[in-house]
């Protein structure tokens, strides 16, 4: 019998291995077999968690929502924080170590491409886009008109959207995600300095 808490390891293991295959070979190169052979797992264990090669594909991009998720409600919860810092907050969650990494940044390439074409990944992808949007609408209209907060989150998620593929692009991302982190911050302080900070304290 298999030991218990195995399955949840096992998933993730999988996961894991899909995000460093499809940054060795790419997403349409990445097979079952290159997965399993990374994580060291047997090829019908994929089957058998996932259904198959898109039910895992599905899974690593769902991992990677959720860990964005996480890393925005960690920064949040701490301690209380002003609708500015808030949607700074927001920045930092989609510039994180992980968010950042090869095998991520590769994976969600591969992931935008993908999902125009796959009515799952497309899911995914609208799941992704209203958040970031939701959440930044969340704080702006703390501080601004609904119909400016409105503008200011688009916009807001647009230049993060920007900043995070051009950074992914670039021959040296490390120094790239950096300094576009700190742009999209003072991005917000520009944003908020011109429709007018209404309530902020």
């Amino acid at each position: 019998m298999p030991k218990v808490g195995m399955k949840p390891l096992r998933k993730q293991q999988l996961i894991n291995a899909t995000l460093e295959s499809v940054a060795q070979y790419g997403l349409q190169k990445t097979t079952i077999i290159t997965i399993s052979k990374i994580a060291g797992l047997s090829s019908g264990i994929i089957s058998h968690y996932f259904g198959g090669k898109q039910g895992l594909i599905e899974a690593t991009v769902q991992y990677l929502l959720d860990q964005l998720k996480l890393a925005l409600l960690e920064r949040v919860t701490q301690y209380p924080l002003t609708a500015s810092d808030r949607l700074k907050m927001v920045i930092e969650a989609n510039f994180t170590q992980l968010q950042r990494s090869l095998p991520a940044t590769k994976t969600w390439l591969s992931f935008w491409a993908q999902s125009m074409h796959d009515p799952g990944l497309a899911r995914l992808q609208h799941i992704n886009s209203k958040r970031l949007y939701s959440n930044l609408l969340f704080s702006f209209r703390q501080i601004l008109a609904d119909d400016l907060a409105k503008i200011a989150s688009k916009q807001a998620a647009a230049m993060i959207d920007g900043f995070w593929l051009r950074s992914a692009l670039s021959p040296m991302p490390a120094e790239e995600f950096k300094q576009a982190e700190q742009l999209c911050k003072n991005f917000i302080d520009d944003l908020i300095k011109q429709y007018g900070d209404i309530t902020c304290h």
